[in-house]
């Protein structure tokens, strides 16, 4: 059976070892948490609302790079696709020292979902508010009627995006999440895969497709999809993304939105731009503006081949909130 190769050195070093990389190519800026895998701001203010993320690995830069001024304040995370234990997110927590209360922003996992609950009991019990959101971004994982169900994927930066820039307003906790919550619901995504993703310990890949062959709707994890097909042209597509986005979030003429083209770990910029040559073309034709365009690796899925859209759907608060300056290693606005 075919394995993946990586350049590691050994497999169960490899979740520690790129997380102490990640913090020396920081230069300072954030710092870890002793005795759990998690890194938190080193400059982090006493008087704002602690925005507190994190997952499995698996995915760099989320969800550690995404630690840093105007976004999170600090990251927890678990081994290869598996969640962080509860007793890491406590002891990140306290390592930070919450002055107005904690926002935990996290994927829609069954093991975030209970691992992050359960820290938060814990700190209502030694008296330290929480809330959580729970992002819900992926529209392939459930039908609208269900989004409860639906899976986060590469939205996760734009809900920490507008909990970052609240939190450094100052706002309260509950006025934080009810933006960052806005965030998620206006938050939309789709992938697509060409090739799995594999895990490191055993270099075994997570499923298989045909090499004339994709996937849509794939997960994050090698999630199964909606459907395999053979290989259609890229802008065929895309222009079948496009459609479920607008159609998914009622898109109209006159909206405005930022676009993510987010790298699922093995594409080319060529595939990525060819891309979004497309989207502006058809949101064009809608007469759907697009602030901004991001596109690069932003949420991952090791070396799988293929990439999401997100369509984050902007209003005026959203939009002063997004357009805010911030600073971590996997994004910065000026």
């Amino acid at each position: 059976m075919r394995k993946a190769k990586k350049l590691l050195n050994h497999p169960a070093d490899v979740c520690q070892q790129q997380l102490d990389g990640l913090i020396a190519a920081c230069h300072g800026n954030i710092q870890p948490v002793t005795g759990v895998s998690a890194v938190v701001r080193s400059d982090l203010p006493d008087a704002q609302v602690l925005i507190v993320t994190g997952g499995g690995s698996g995915h760099e830069p989320m969800f550690a790079g995404y630690v840093g001024d105007g976004l999170a304040d600090a990251a927890v995370q678990g081994e290869i696709f598996t969640s962080p234990p509860p007793d890491a997110i406590m002891t990140t927590v306290k390592h930070a020292r919450p002055g107005k209360g904690v926002l935990f922003i996290y994927g829609n996992y069954a093991g975030d979902n209970m691992n992050f609950a359960i820290a938060a009991e814990l700190l209502e019990e030694e008296g330290i508010a929480s809330r959580s959101v729970r992002v819900n971004d992926d529209i392939a994982s459930a039908p609208a009627d269900r989004q409860q169900d639906r899976r986060g994927v590469a939205g996760d930066m734009m809900v920490l995006k507008i909990a970052g820039a609240a939190a450094r307003q100052g706002l309260q906790l509950d006025e934080v999440w009810r933006l960052a919550d806005k965030a998620r619901q206006h938050s939309r995504s789709i992938g697509v895969a060409l090739s799995p993703c594999s895990l490191p310990q055993t270099g075994e890949f997570t499923f298989t497709l045909a090499d004339d062959e994709f996937e849509l709707g794939i997960g994050v994890h090698g999630e199964p999809g909606v459907r395999r097909q053979k290989m259609i042209p890229a802008d065929q597509l895309v222009s079948e993304l496009v459609e479920s986005l607008c159609a998914d979030q009622a898109l109209a003429a006159g909206d405005e939105i930022c676009l993510l083209i987010n790298n699922l770990g093995a594409a080319t910029f060529s595939e990525l731009l060819i891309a979004s040559r497309k989207v502006h073309q058809l949101l064009a034709q809608r007469a759907i503006t697009i602030h901004d365009t991001l596109i690069g690796s932003y949420c991952t899925s090791q070396e799988m081949s293929g990439y999401s859209l997100t369509f984050f759907r902007l209003d005026k608060q959203l939009k002063a909130l997004y357009d805010a300056p911030c600073h971590s290693f996997a994004w910065r606005k000026p």
